[in-house]
């Protein structure tokens, strides 16, 4: 039914069944209709506008999911990929106009609060959805590295956030498919990471939680500031090398590089010391928030 792909980090390359995060795009939505059509989700006060928090959120979901997908199929050039997201931002742009409750700053530590007005409509959302969306698809590669870091900055968003209940069975889901992939059974495919990455930016957007998503998702933006640089000025690709079951590389164009640049570790070493570094700015984002 799923495409298999090689697994290059294991002995033998063996055969993986990819694309496994539609399901996850497919529960997402259910789950996220059934609070929609219950309301158990209530919009916020004198909002009379048809707008929902859950139908918003499902609808990005699934623009996610389509547009990973695409890219599964067709292998989508960044130039393209990058700016597709921008098409999910929509229903978000939406809920948040006739949202009267929607604040349209950002408070930054010793800077002070910045009024963005109308430009956080239409310029601030859209660049949010797409650099989570871009940054946490570009940090993956390993079995388990773009699914469990991904689940710890959900669990940060729904530890200071009241409507956590919408993103409680994606996670419950989102785990199951994060066991899999860390046993190296399954990869879930740009689908599952472009989905992924929607969910968290859209639901910090819904929830009012950009400073803590801003804090959560610092690993991820120097993985892709690393990544970009280096192909922007230095014209290569971030690679590692396998032997002996151990990764290394001889060079730092990436998160994983610098990690193993010059020094050999498994994969699940690698996979532990990227999630405890995402653990560790999720918990300094909850603060953040929290304070």
């Amino acid at each position: 039914m799923f495409p298999k792909v090689p697994d290059q980090h294991k002995v033998g390359q063996p055969l993986i069944r990819n694309g496994l995060g539609v399901l996850y795009v497919l529960f997402t939505t259910v789950y996220l209709f059934i609070l929609y059509f219950s309301g158990y989700v209530k919009n916020p006060p004198n909002v009379f506008a048809p707008i929902s928090a859950p139908f918003t959120l499902a609808a990005c979901i699934l623009f996610g999911g389509f547009m990973g997908m695409l890219d599964d199929w067709i292998d989508l050039k960044w130039r393209y990929k990058a700016f597709m997201p921008l098409i999910a931002a929509l229903p978000l742009i939406y809920f948040a106009l006739n949202n009267p409750s929607t604040r349209t700053s950002i408070s930054f530590p010793l800077i002070g609060t910045i009024q963005f007005g109308a430009v956080y409509f239409y310029v601030i959302i859209p660049l949010i959805v797409m650099i989570v969306t871009n940054t946490v698809n570009m940090l993956g590669g390993l079995n388990g590295l773009e699914t469990l870091c991904p689940a710890i900055v959900i669990v940060g968003l729904m530890v200071v956030s009241p409507t956590a209940i919408m993103l409680l069975g994606p996670l419950v889901f989102w785990l199951i498919l994060t066991y899999y992939n860390l046993k190296g059974k399954i990869f879930v495919g740009n689908t599952g990471s472009f989905a992924i990455g929607i969910t968290i930016a859209s639901f910090a957007v819904i929830s009012d939680l950009k400073l803590s998503l801003l804090v959560m998702i610092l690993p991820y933006i120097f993985n892709s500031s690393l990544i970009l640089l280096t192909v922007f000025f230095v014209r290569k690709k971030a690679s590692m090398s396998f032997k002996e079951e151990k990764l290394s590389s001889d060079h730092r164009r990436s998160l994983v590089t610098l990690i193993t640049y010059r020094r050999p570790l498994t994969e699940r070493q690698v996979v532990a010391i990227v999630a405890g570094i995402v653990v560790l700015f999720t918990v300094i984002g909850i603060l953040v928030q929290l304070t």
